[in-house]
């Protein structure tokens, strides 16, 4: 069977030229005799492998040499956890802004260590500098720069203050170019654009890598992953393996800035498709329209399964909105070519002509 265009939320659609790398290498690494899935996580191979990995994403992301990179395990939510656990310092309160479902699950968790300030909340949009109401005590600011169920983006980057700023980049790192050191701890959980679930990167300010919290488990104290290279204990080394890889990918195709002309491309081509029709709909401030997840909704709902079948049959699959939402999403990451966007496109223009 020819290979759909996947437009899932995550785990999300890999690099075809990856896989079929991580395909020939699968039993032996680079002669070795053996799978990287098989390394001991501290032999000369399998560290050759973590250092590159590391090397290629701070070339990517021009990461300052006082930042730390870690790549741990947990999912970005281990590290609604991990943020107020290694941050907080003894402080009482924390500022976060909520423009979503991520954004509101962070903000829970914390809730179970500091008081949380909610420095605004909004709802299809982001919110502008001046609508942050920040709190002079808290230990730092975190918002979700990307809102993956309702694809709230925001255009900028927040003025934290003298505070550390947080963002949770899950689905919008590793897009477009960023300046990293406007943050004190940017974290995203890999399997949308850093490649498959059970990874985690976490890039630390070093200056914030003093004692957590008393009480935090050791596996969640970003000193101790700092000072054992990620390797305080197994780490997710295939997926390690693999996230490099997909930087070495975004490498040959000419690196984050033309990652980002692509990406707004193809986002831009989606949107034109739904603002150009009375049939689609997309519920977002056009300010903060997302590049990497767009939902949709048709005018007659009743037509949804219909639409996701058809659309089955044309290889585009997994197009269901988040079961909170409904309607339609299609997470349009760095791994989507602009050829299944244009299919995408090209299906909804028929779909709409036969029902609408």
């Amino acid at each position: 069977m020819p290979r759909v265009y996947n437009f899932s939320a995550g785990p999300a659609m890999l690099p075809e030229e990856v896989l079929q790398q991580a395909r020939e290498e699968l039993l032996d690494w680079r002669g070795s005799g053996m799978s990287v899935m098989e390394m001991s996580h501290r032999g000369k191979e399998f560290m050759s492998i973590a250092a590159q990995a590391e090397a290629s994403l701070r070339e990517l992301m021009a990461i300052p040499d006082h930042y730390k990179v870690l790549f741990l395990q947990g999912g970005a939510s281990s590290q609604f956890a991990m943020v107020p656990l290694n941050l907080l310092g003894g402080k009482g309160r924390a500022d976060y802004v909520d423009t979503g479902s991520w954004s509101k699950k962070a903000i829970s968790e914390a809730r179970r260590y500091c008081e949380v300030n909610i420095a605004c909340a909004t709802e299809y949009r982001a919110p502008s500098q001046d609508e942050l109401q920040l709190d002079p005590d808290a230990a730092y600011l975190h918002y979700t720069p990307n809102e993956t169920i309702a694809g709230v983006e925001f255009p900028y980057i927040p003025d934290a203050g003298e505070v550390p700023l947080v963002a949770d980049m899950s689905s919008t790192i590793l897009s477009r170019p960023l300046d990293v050191s406007r943050f004190g701890v940017i974290y995203a959980g890999a399997q949308k654009n850093i490649g498959p679930a059970g990874l985690t990167v976490v890039i630390v300010r070093e200056d914030l890598l003093g004692e957590p919290r008393s009480g935090t488990p050791t596996m969640f104290s970003y000193r101790i992953h700092a000072e054992n290279g990620s390797m305080y204990n197994t780490p997710p080394t295939y997926a390690w393996y693999l996230a490099g890889l997909v930087f070495d990918w975004i490498k040959r195709k000419g690196g984050l800035e033309a990652m980002a002309r692509i990406n707004r491309r193809k986002a831009e081509k989606l949107y034109a498709a739904i603002d150009g029709s009375d049939f689609y709909h997309n519920p977002v401030d056009r300010g903060s329209r997302s590049w990497m997840n767009v939902p949709f909704t048709l005018a007659d709902p009743s037509l949804d399964d219909t639409f996701l079948a058809e659309a089955k049959k044309h290889g585009l699959v997994t197009l269901k909105g988040h079961r909170s939402v409904g309607g339609m999403r299609a997470s349009i990451y760095n791994a989507m070519p602009e050829e299944g966007v244009d299919a995408l496109v090209a299906f909804m223009a028929a779909f709409e002509k036969r029902y609408g």
